[in-house]
């Protein structure tokens, strides 16, 4: 076991930290599609200021919401109350090279994960496609990649070290606090503070990725069957188009010779035509709506024609600059072609001005309480809005199919899914319920997105 660091915010006086609220006070999302007026803003340069914030808000009955990232698109972050950042809380605390298992502060953001791993030869199992959020962040929402032999990050942890409502510190894991483990690993913020985490990491390796347009009739009748051939699969589909932007990454050695993208093939794919052209594309069609469907013909076939390889976390993430709002459902893998079809059917009923994809993923079941992917396989849909568009006609044209479905929304992605109804999709929601009440019973963790998902008390 090695003890190890690698941020130099880490207990650092005077580091500079990005703004949390703006000149008027207020705190807003990635995404804008939530904001709040927090009360005050802490950002604690130690685990022990930490606590003692925890404490004081405790003894005085004040509201405290700890963000991330912001990359959550509901208001799970939102607050009137205290807002505290754990930016200054970064780093890899602990490495065991052989077994695999890393530990973490909980304010540590993804993207720096894999470098500081890197040295010792080890790699996150699986990554989602953005990776600006903070692990206790991405573990709290059950933020995921793709492919069905592979878990998201909460299925990844093995234990945690957390702050309770009234400070009092455990670590909790399988065998120790096991319920209080369970809760926590995708805990939404309710049950308390992630101060470290230790997740299982695999011994690194490359990811060989090809993506190309294929006909999308071909794609839904043959998704299932080759989500288990090819380890990482996904696609995107544009309204009114009839291909599928499809993306087959494979898992190499560490030591096969790799073939990443020019620093110009960089710049002009993902830079240039993938998010500027992105950009273009929503302006444009925002601007003619009529244009659409001749715009996402050009965007399904430019998207991506190539092959490359380069360590996995470049190759699993995506740099993302255009705004948008996204809505996420996992359903039961083996209904995905008759869900897509219908949502195929609804979203070419919204008329012809959606510009942005709808994106395809899977992953395999895992046993976490509240994890999207529990006891299941699971197929995803997630649709994305401009962010200078209204979102919520189109979602609301689609939800309905998802959740007739079984669906599970994605906790950090926008859903009008409230308790009652998650409740039926979530075997083991009360025993959360059980938990959290047990770990915060004046809900000083709460605000109007627990007391929707998961009710008062």
């Amino acid at each position: 076991m090695k003890t190890t660091g690698f941020s130099a915010q880490h207990g650092q006086r005077g580091a500079k930290q990005p703004a949390l609220v703006d000149r008027h006070g207020v705190w807003r999302n990635w995404g804008r599609s939530a904001q709040s007026r927090p009360s005050g803003v802490e950002q604690p340069g130690t685990e022990d200021q930490l606590l003692a914030l925890l404490r004081a808000a405790h003894r005085e009955g004040r509201r405290v919401k700890v963000v991330g990232g912001g990359h959550s698109f509901t208001d799970i972050a939102a607050t009137d109350g205290t807002l505290i950042s754990l930016d200054r809380l970064q780093g890899l605390t602990r490495v065991d090279p052989v077994s695999g298992l890393v530990s973490l502060l909980g304010g540590t953001r993804v993207w720096r994960i894999s470098d500081a791993l890197e040295p010792y030869g080890l790699a996150l199992a699986n990554m989602g496609d953005i990776d600006r959020q903070s692990i206790a962040g991405a573990l709290a929402t059950g933020t995921h990649g793709t492919g069905l032999g592979f878990t998201g990050y909460s299925g990844m942890l093995r234990s945690v070290r957390i702050a309770l409502a009234d400070g009092t510190v455990l670590t909790a894991s399988a065998q120790h606090h096991p319920e209080l483990f369970q809760a926590a690993r995708v805990g939404l913020g309710a049950i308390g503070v992630l101060l470290e985490v230790t997740l299982q990491c695999v011994p690194a390796f490359t990811v060989s990725a090809a993506e190309h347009p294929e006909p999308l009739e071909h794609m839904i009748e043959s998704f299932v069957q080759r989500s288990r051939e090819v380890d990482h699969l996904e696609f995107y589909w544009f309204q009114h188009t009839q291909l599928a932007a499809t993306k087959s990454n494979m898992r190499q050695e560490a030591g096969v010779s790799r073939r990443p993208l020019t620093r110009r093939q960089h710049l002009l794919d993902d830079e240039l035509l993938g998010n500027g052209g992105l950009r273009l594309l929503c302006e444009a069609g925002r601007a003619i709506p009529r244009a659409v469907p001749a715009l996402n013909r050009f965007a399904a076939t430019a998207m991506g024609d190539r092959q490359y390889s380069d360590r996995s976390d470049r190759i699993f993430v995506s740099p993302r600059r255009t705004r948008f709002r996204e809505m996420e459902y996992a359903v039961p893998l083996e209904d995905f072609e008759e869900v897509f079809r219908e949502v195929m059917a609804a979203v070419n009923g919204c008329g012809s001005g959606i510009t942005f994809p709808v994106e395809v993923r899977t992953a395999g079941a895992d046993d976490t309480w509240l994890g999207t992917a529990s006891g299941r396989e699971s197929a995803y849909f997630a649709l994305h809005r401009f962010v200078k568009e209204d979102h919520v006609p189109f979602f609301a044209a689609v939800e309905p199919i998802l959740r007739a479905a079984g669906g599970r929304p994605h906790w950090g992605k926008i859903h009008t899914m409230d308790a009652p109804d998650l409740a039926r999709v979530y075997p083991r929601f009360e025993d959360f319920r059980r938990v959290r009440a047990q770990v915060d019973p004046g809900g000083m963790f709460a605000n109007a997105y627990l007391d929707r998902v998961v009710g008062r008390g």
